[in-house]
């Protein structure tokens, strides 16, 4: 019976004559290595290639085909590898407990053994070439996501860029509150009140939602967005409805979609409330306090701070410490007081931020 098959086999035992007959059974039709011990079997199994097939006989003398059993199995390196015990019909049940691919009952068939081991050899190399193309195949899926994500990525900013066109250097002022909120969001992530909401898969998310805050800008006529005096009662209520417009062309999408998502929400909930004030001053609901949602009330304090260091038609930037001080007189009014703590914790941080993404003279 001429079986070949490409494996790297392991034989141990301490017979000399059943070991000699392991080798007949299997010469010339594998690459063939042999133990006279189990601990000579553990020194074979460290060494590359490790064998893809082990036959053990369960007489081994030293630590016992037992104990070399138990020792492969608790590896996660050689657990997987296929063990075939030769033992009489009595240590049967054993083998089996002991983990054993297969088990070869004496007295010693060669027939019997190269057309276990071959079967074996066969099925552990077809579950290795499937584990590599599970494994290329994640990588691909891996890369295309990556692509998917940074499309979805630049979709984001340039939507974002289309509803502020007109604005200067709009761009940096994404940079700058993007990273503004999830120094923000971060530096909360443990806090009481924050924690449910602000886990790491959820600050990435919101994150991402920041460029959208004001979408809702497409919406409002040129002449009041451009107007370079104060707007009149008329005009700010006009312009306070690009939160709804915003807030509407979101729900617009979950429409279409049928569904929502933790990003849609995070970027309906933006878009339509980062203008409330805690005390329940601002709009377009007079939201107040812990009614506000928590990605809108880091958006507040980003927005303004931002707004506060930008320069505008009617008036110079003021100053980091100006918009600071500013920014620590709105707590408890204008904005959420942990919200304004966790800012003037990391207060370097987010100087750092704004210098970084600075608006080009």
């Amino acid at each position: 019976m001429n079986i070949a098959f490409e494996a790297t086999v392991l034989v141990a035992a301490t017979a000399a004559d059943r070991r000699m007959l392991m080798k007949e059974a299997l010469h010339g039709r594998c690459q063939l290595r042999q133990a006279a011990t189990g601990e000579e079997a553990l020194a074979q199994m460290a060494q590359a290639p490790r064998p893809d097939v082990v036959v053990l006989d369960a007489e081994l003398d030293d630590t016992g085909a037992w104990s070399v059993a138990q020792e492969l199995k608790a590896n996660f390196l050689t657990a997987d590898i296929p063990l075939i015990f030769v033992t009489g019909a009595a240590d049967t049940a054993r083998a089996w407990q002991e983990g054993a691919a297969d088990v070869v009952t004496l007295p010693l068939d060669a027939d019997a053994l190269r057309a276990r081991v071959a079967t074996h050899a066969r099925l552990a190399r077809s579950q290795a070439m499937l584990k590599d193309q599970a494994t290329h195949l994640e990588a691909a899926l891996a890369e295309r996501t990556r692509g998917l994500v940074n499309m979805q990525d630049a979709t984001i900013l340039a939507m974002a860029a289309l509803a502020e066109i007109h604005e200067d250097h709009i761009h940096n002022h994404i940079q700058r509150v993007q990273h503004m909120v999830a120094a923000l969001a971060q530096r909360l992530r443990f806090h009481p009140r924050f924690a449910g909401e602000l886990t790491d898969e959820n600050i990435v998310l919101l994150t991402k939602a920041v460029p959208l805050h004001d979408i809702g800008k497409v919406g409002v006529p040129d002449a009041i967005l451009l107007k370079p005096s104060k707007l009149t009662s008329e005009e700010y209520n006009v312009m306070k409805q690009h939160t709804v417009y915003g807030r509407d062309a979101i729900l617009g999408v979950e429409r279409t979609l049928g569904f929502s998502t933790p990003f849609l929400r995070y970027a309906r909930e933006i878009t339509h409330s980062h203008q409330e004030r805690w005390d329940g001053s601002g709009y377009p609901e007079g939201l107040q306090g812990d009614g506000i949602p928590v990605s809108a009330r880091l958006m507040a304090v980003a927005d303004v701070y931002d707004a506060l260091i930008s320069r505008r038609r009617y008036r110079p930037a003021f100053t980091h410490e100006t918009a600071v001080e500013l920014i620590r007189q709105g707590r408890g009014e204008d904005f959420d007081p942990d919200v304004v703590d966790a800012m003037l914790s990391i207060e370097e941080k987010i100087l750092q931020i704004a210098n970084e993404f600075r608006d080009p003279d």
